[in-house]
């Protein structure tokens, strides 16, 4: 009798709890500029998510490209975040986009009209794999926006 209500119990939480809806992707916010110099310019960005899961678990991002005005200059990494159940969250994602990468055959017609506007169009697309409970599930991300530069 003892372990049956033991396994009866068991059940009844493991069924009771959501664990296989993934985390709701809403958007990437606040793109902006950290800090400027001569060498790099590091940016930073949210990832906001919302777990409507009883139970949390890890994103992991993998490879983040990031475009400025259409041309591929860097990656993003972060390290894993743990997930909290049933919150909204945000990931901080950062990057160092060394200057000589801006400047390229591609780019450079581009790159002296944001230097004079100090505007540039700032693209980050990949993925970000949410992992709980052996399962895992990856968002694409595909977010643009405009950002200014102080120089």
């Amino acid at each position: 009798m003892k372990r049956f209500l033991i396994l009866l119990t068991t059940t009844c939480c493991f069924f009771n709890c959501k664990v296989r809806e993934k985390p709701i992707f809403i958007s990437v916010k606040n793109i902006e500029v950290l800090e400027s110099t001569s060498k790099n310019i590091t940016l930073s960005a949210n990832a906001l998510f919302e777990n409507p899961n009883d139970i949390g678990g890890q994103l992991k991002t993998n490879g983040i490209e990031i475009y400025v005005n259409d041309n591929i200059v860097g990656y993003v990494s972060a390290e894993n975040f743990k997930v909290p159940a049933r919150k909204e969250f945000s990931v901080p994602l950062k990057a160092k986009i060394p200057i000589d990468s801006l400047i390229s055959d591609k780019s450079l017609s581009g790159l002296i009209g944001s230097l004079f506007s100090k505007k540039f169009k700032v693209q980050y697309k990949g993925d970000i794999i949410y992992k709980a409970l052996g399962f895992s599930y990856p968002y694409k991300i595909n977010q643009t926006e405009t950002v200014k530069i102080k120089l």
